[in-house]
């Protein structure tokens, strides 16, 4: 090849080199003298600064930087680092035309001859305004994030590697768990689990449910570097990056123990409630049977008495007697129900505890068999408790037999009391400010859990069919409750079961009980001949009613309704009113009232199926309770006529 060929090969290169770099506008590319001097300007250069190449070619490149930049001698600068590395990269601010700024990226490459002199500089500017804007807007926001999580104390939030280990920390995990970031950051989240969630290998396994399923939500005990616990709140959701790969974990941890123990007492509170609802429901159904079944028992267990009176001599004497015992028996049921349903009088005095407990212990000894020890605990200088003293010896002598049942092969029952400290507190709600508390301990089977909660309910037993009502427990919490006290079982399956009774203490100026007053008081003289209107709305109680006045001496006139006796008054002239009191339209304590009015004289005795009655009248009235027999109607008679000055 000529060399006029090879030249003119060059030259064509060189041109088509030219037309490149001249095409190019995502770049600024021009060369520099020596000294600074622009000698060369692309389109690029041109979009970007905004310098045509004849406005441009032939100043000094000292123009594109900022005046600080120029005063640091940034630009001379950088073309000796230029020369002498053989290369200078830097990022900053530049100048356009129109005097606005704009963050380049510059690259400065020295040009030099074959024999190494120094001839200019190459130049490249790229504008990264919009992409340092991005970069600058995510920063910001990263700090701004950083500052909001490390600002945070009600939540801790923090990260973990892929293995569990703690990566950082923020205040709110500080203040909740307890570690400073330094004792902390290095070490495995397993640590925060309960030991029993550790031995169950629960921090492994939450990572790898949080790894498969994108989150894991939870809640549950954690625990405080100083040891105690709190429930939380935990959500732990997995971290990725664009590969898809598992870089960590992101944690965030609630404290919610508050929120736990208040909806624990909520529920408790309403199971409370709706344990409450469920005994006054069952108790307003058991006193109404009640009721119903001690009128039925009136008419048997009066006409098995007229019976017993007039075959003395009968070969049916003894089935009538059978009858008789079994209705008494019946009776007895009916007391338990009604001391269930808080439905009887009872006569409250202030009673020495430990004095009852003595004055029971032979028919307890003998209730409960050789095989049974008895143990009594009673602290000195227990104060007296307000209570029926009868309804409290029935109650403590069933809790006695339940205890022997519980202990077939044997035992140990201890019987206790001690005054309640000012720190505890019964269960349900309080209604007296000082307590007594009497256990009846056994050593026998125990109860698990489900027949703890069921113990209390009418007619629930574990004794075998024929050997218990299921009424000796719930008849017991009945009289508590209406005593204003409270009953608490405790029970493990194995170790025995305590009774703990909350009694009210009483009253300073509370009378003791006296054994005067208990004893029976004398006979009244039998009284007969008297005009007596029975009232009753049950046809068969009004006809036994009346055979058994009769069978007294009396002359009785029937009258199935106040509104009837009341018409029968306008008429007639009688001695004695015997009403029933749960009657339809107008209650026996009605009717009492109209009568208090119209005959302000005349006795009542009000008769009832209940063993208390609510509405009691203004003036107090001698009462009836049902089934009575031939002696108790006489000394309610008497009782009568007494208070009216007969």
């Amino acid at each position: 090849m000529s060399p006029q060929d090879a030249s003119g090969r060059a030259l064509q290169a060189e041109e088509r080199y030219r037309l490149l770099v001249d095409a190019i506008i995502d770049y600024a590319i021009y060369m520099l003298a020596p000294d600074g001097t622009v000698v060369s300007w692309n389109a690029g250069a041109q979009r970007f600064k905004g310098y045509t190449t004849d406005e441009i070619v032939g100043a000094n490149f000292t123009q594109f930087y900022t005046p600080a930049d120029r005063e640091a001698g940034l630009p001379e600068r950088g073309l000796k680092n230029a020369a002498e590395q053989g290369r200078y990269e830097t990022e900053g601010w530049r100048v356009r035309k129109d005097g606005t700024r704009f963050w380049a990226h510059v690259i400065i490459d020295p040009i030099r001859t074959s024999s190494g002199e120094l001839i200019g500089f190459a130049k490249v500017t790229r504008d990264l305004t919009e992409k340092r804007a991005a970069e600058e807007s995510l920063r910001q926001s990263e700090q701004q994030l950083r500052l909001l999580i490390q600002g945070v104390t009600d939540y801790a939030i923090y990260l973990l590697s892929a293995d569990g280990l703690v990566t950082n920390w923020n205040a709110g995990a500080r203040r909740i768990k307890g570690y400073e970031p330094e004792e902390i950051i290095g070490q495995h989240f397993s640590r925060f689990y309960t030991d029993e969630d550790q031995a169950a290998n629960r921090p492994t396994t939450n990572l790898a449910l949080a790894a498969r399923e994108g989150r894991l939500e939870e809640e549950g005990w954690r625990v405080r570097k100083d040891g105690t616990r709190f429930m939380a709140h935990v959500v732990l959701d997995a971290i990725r990056d664009e590969h898809g790969h598992l870089t960590g974990f992101a944690k965030v941890t609630r404290d919610v123990t508050e929120r736990y123990e208040t909806q624990k007492a909520l529920d408790k509170t309403r199971e409370a409630l709706f344990q409450a609802q469920k005994m006054e429901a069952v108790g307003r159904l058991t006193g109404g049977v009640a009721h119903d079944f001690n009128n039925l028992l009136t008419v048997i267990l009066i006409s098995l008495d007229l019976l017993r009176k007039r075959l003395p001599d009968s070969p049916l004497l003894e089935l009538i007697n059978n009858a008789a015992q079994a209705g008494e028996r019946g009776a007895a049921m009916t007391r338990r129900m009604l001391a269930f349903s808080r439905q009887q009088t009872l006569k409250l005095e202030a009673v020495a505890l430990p004095e009852l407990v003595l004055g029971m212990h032979s028919l307890i000894k003998q209730s409960i068999g050789a095989k049974i020890a008895i143990d009594t605990h009673f602290e000195l200088g227990l104060p007296r408790i307000k209570a029926d003293a009868h309804q409290l010896e029935t109650a403590l002598l069933n809790l006695v037999l339940n205890a022997r049942d519980a202990m077939p092969e044997g035992g140990k029952i201890v019987i206790s009391a001690r005054p309640a400290p000012l720190t505890e507190t019964p269960p349900g709600s309080a209604t007296a400010d000082h307590y007594l508390l009497m256990e009846v301990a056994d050593s026998g089977e125990g109860m698990d859990a489900d027949t703890l909660e069921k113990a209390i309910d009418p007619f629930f037993t574990t004794k075998g069919v024929g050997k218990g009502t299921g009424l000796g427990l719930s008849m017991v919490h009945g009289i508590v409750e209406q005593l204003g006290g409270k009953l608490k079982l405790q029970s493990i399956p194995g170790s025995g079961t305590t009774v703990q009774l909350w009694l009210p203490v009483a009253d300073a100026d509370s009378t003791p009980i006296s054994s005067a007053a208990t004893q029976s008081q004398p006979a009244q003289p039998a009284i007969q001949g008297l005009r007596i209107l029975a009232v009753d709305d049950n046809e068969l109680v009004l006809i036994n009613t009346c055979a058994l006045l009769e069978e007294l001496g009396h002359r009785p006139i029937r009258a199935h309704s106040a509104q009837q006796a009341l018409d029968m008054l306008e008429r007639i002239a009688v001695d004695l009113i015997i009403t029933d009191h749960a009657m339809p339209r107008m209650t026996g304590s009605e009717l009492a009232e109209h009568l208090a009015i119209s005959h302000p004289n005349l006795p009542v005795i009000l008769a009832s199926g209940y063993a208390e009655i609510t509405d009691q009248p203004a003036r107090a009235l001698p009462t009836l309770a049902k089934p009575f027999d031939e002696r108790g109607l006489a000394l309610a008679i008497g009782r009568a006529m007494e208070l009216s000055d007969f």
